[in-house]
């Protein structure tokens, strides 16, 4: 009976008998489709042969430089995703149960291999590397999910607000990019004096270490805030933070930070290199004027933010946003500052569920805060 192997595949055959070697490659000639083989003799030799492109590997665990489940140990760190049977002698069946145990996903039995047993331990044992693999990325992903949810809880805090006279919205949504976690993070404190503080800030960069240094970054900020500290010794402290926890100089941080003052009809606020809040006042929409007010941290030592005086008025909105929204795809283009803008006059309010919907595609995480008085 033909083999039927339902692939062209790259196999490697590790065997130092050439009686041994000539037969697998004769049987496998049978095949419908037979492999390309590439046969060594020893492991050394077989370590410059393991790669991406060996889909299979066949080894003899009784090799010159290496024997029994060391040699199977080395072949399977060597080649991860490639699956791996094991040849055996009548005498060593107990080294082949031995060696599936460890990682390989079958043995054969050289005295018992003819044309149709070969073809089909190779393909039974490719379908088993498969589903191993398709297992191990599906533990990996669950994994992945279950540290994103710790890291999101640690980004989307609960906001410290007790005044009643404000409109306090938030969103965080991920960007199209492979919905990777970022270091994007956003919170709201209001302390004993009934100032009301607010930070959004964007960690350059994708991925969980990003995440826990937005966590971190965020923890600090409203730690300092309910310790009474402010204004640019509060950012120095960050920018210190930041430069011990970062995992590579090139790291940066921007952020938006801002005081309303306890009376809700004024605001101090430095822009750190961060796009510009949006602010409508009794109707007129514009972005706070001479944002930012210094560069981002972990840029430059010893840096002084300018503080940006904003009167707010009775009746007025403001949203404090990361980049992803202005940089999403609107039509050939991006968005930008004045294409917000005029989202926003074209509204009348800062409606940011609106906002979002509008703009399509976002290709970057976004985090968002608005604040409203007065029924704005």
């Amino acid at each position: 009976m033909t083999a039927t192997l339902n692939e062209t595949l790259t196999l490697l055959l590790i065997e130092d008998d050439a009686g041994d070697a000539f037969l697998v490659e004769e049987l496998l000639k049978e095949a419908e489709a037979p492999p390309r083989i590439t046969w060594v003799r020893t492991l050394g030799e077989a370590k410059a042969k393991l790669g991406p492109s060996v889909q299979c590997v066949l080894v003899d665990l009784s090799l010159p430089d290496a024997s029994g489940l060391e040699a199977l140990k080395e072949v399977l760190e060597l080649a991860s995703d490639a699956a791996v049977l094991v040849l055996t002698g009548l005498r060593d069946v107990h080294v082949g149960v031995a060696a599936v145990q460890a990682g390989a996903q079958d043995y054969l039995v050289k005295q018992d291999v003819d044309a149709r047993l070969l073809a089909r331990a190779i393909r039974y044992a490719m379908e088993r590397k498969r589903a191993d693999l398709a297992q191990r990325r599906l533990v990996e992903a669950e994994l992945t999910a279950k540290e994103n949810a710790r890291l999101e809880t640690g980004l989307l805090p609960v906001p410290l607000l007790r005044t009643h006279e404000l409109r306090h919205t938030t969103r965080y949504l991920p960007g199209s990019q492979g919905q990777r976690l970022a270091g994007d993070f956003l919170d709201t404190v209001q302390t004993p004096d009934g100032s009301v503080h607010v930070v959004v800030g964007d960690v350059c960069g994708h991925g969980p270490d990003e995440a826990a240094l937005g966590v971190a970054l965020r923890i600090a900020w409203r730690t300092l805030v309910l310790a009474g500290q402010t204004g640019d010794p509060l950012l120095r402290t960050l920018d210190t933070l930041l430069r011990a926890e970062r995992k590579s100089p090139e790291i940066f941080t921007t952020l938006c930070a801002v005081t309303i003052t306890p009376d809700l009809s004024h605001a101090r606020m430095r822009v750190v290199g961060h796009p510009p809040p949006v602010v409508v006042r009794d109707g007129v929409v514009g972005v706070v004027p001479g944002a930012p007010s210094g560069p981002p941290l972990g840029i430059f030592p010893d840096v002084r933010w300018t503080e940006l005086n904003v009167p707010l008025g009775e009746r007025w909105s403001m949203m404090l946003y990361t980049d992803g929204l202005i940089e999403a795809a609107v039509g050939e283009g991006l968005l930008g500052v004045d294409g917000l803008l005029g989202l926003v006059r074209q509204h009348g309010v800062i409606d940011v569920d609106r906002l979002i919907g509008e703009v399509g595609t976002l290709t970057d995480d976004l985090a968002a805060v608005v604040v409203s008085r007065g029924g704005t």
